[in-house]
């Protein structure tokens, strides 16, 4: 078996969720998502888990997340800062987030020299997603790939989300668009998007697997997206649309790898007692041990 590492974007701010919600306790003994994210990774082999975070809550995290991990996988941090920039640039008067879910990635380019998985820290993917990854490099591809999920199996009741919506020809990505307010009505699905939505389409809810090439390209593109938005402080370097300009000049291909395992994730605090309950069920039904570490 391969070694792999599971990538862990944990530094967002969670604004519309009104505080860190990648330390809230989700389980019936105070479990966070990620300890089931880590958990499911390790029973699918994964030999390092490596955590994006924001250099203030370093000790928060540690004593209430990664500490209880060190039996089971080996822990490396990277931290994600709005000033940690190429050089030449400066963050914008006015900015307060970090550069985005590429910019995340980019800062953990130095840890990491193998296979790995890229996840949000407050999204539960379900076990099977981390061994369809792992089976995926443990059989010796060396391409990108993305665990693909129905679109209204991903949506919040308490507002809307942002989604890359896919567009899939023979297993394979045709593109990703970043499409934002998605909201499920009593008619269908609602967007800031052109296109019309059903809630049937393949998204990506930013579960990916990568070799560490992705990590030239990062470095190339983040200078030209600094180069032409840097200066607006909401601007985002975001991965889908990293992937979706590899895929559209040909550079790379992205095999897409299904997965039947339950989503659900924790966007809005409204969210949380649908999440806490869910978990409950599969600790009921022997999914998950009582306690996990």
């Amino acid at each position: 078996m391969s070694d792999l590492s599971l990538l862990v974007m944990a530094a967002g701010m969670g604004s519309r969720y009104g505080g860190l919600k990648q330390l809230d306790s989700m389980g019936p003994n105070g479990e966070t998502i990620i300890d089931y994210s880590v958990y499911d990774a390790v029973q699918a082999g994964f030999t390092k888990a490596v955590f994006i975070i924001r250099r203030e809550f370093e000790a928060e995290f540690r004593e209430k997340v990664t500490d209880k991990y060190a039996d089971s996988i080996r822990v490396e941090f990277a931290f994600q800062d709005l000033h940690d920039l190429p050089e030449g640039f400066t963050s914008p008067a006015g900015r307060e987030k970090p550069w985005g879910t590429g910019h995340a990635i980019l800062s953990a380019s130095d840890l990491i020299d193998e296979p790995f998985a890229a996840i949000n820290a407050d999204d539960y993917y379900g076990r099977e997603s981390y061994r369809k990854l792992a089976d995926y490099y443990n059989q010796g591809a060396d391409g990108f790939s993305m665990v693909a999920y129905r679109l209204d199996n991903t949506l919040s009741s308490f507002g809307g989300v942002t989604r890359g919506v896919c567009s899939i020809a023979n297993d394979t990505l045709s593109s990703v668009v970043e499409t934002g307010n998605v909201i499920r009505t009593e008619t269908g699905v609602t967007s800031d998007s052109d296109f019309p939505l059903d809630g049937s389409e393949p998204v990506s809810v930013n579960m990916w697997g990568f070799t560490p090439k992705l990590f030239d390209y990062l470095n190339t593109m983040f200078v030209d997206f600094l180069q032409e938005d840097g200066t607006n402080p909401k601007s985002e370097f975001l991965i889908p649309t990293v992937i979706n300009d590899l895929i559209q000049s040909g550079q790379e291909s992205v095999h897409i790898l299904r997965s039947d395992s339950l989503w659900f994730g924790v966007t809005y605090k409204e969210d949380k007692p649908y999440v806490e309950s869910e978990i409950a069920k599969m600790v009921a039904a022997g999914d998950y041990p009582k306690k996990l570490f």
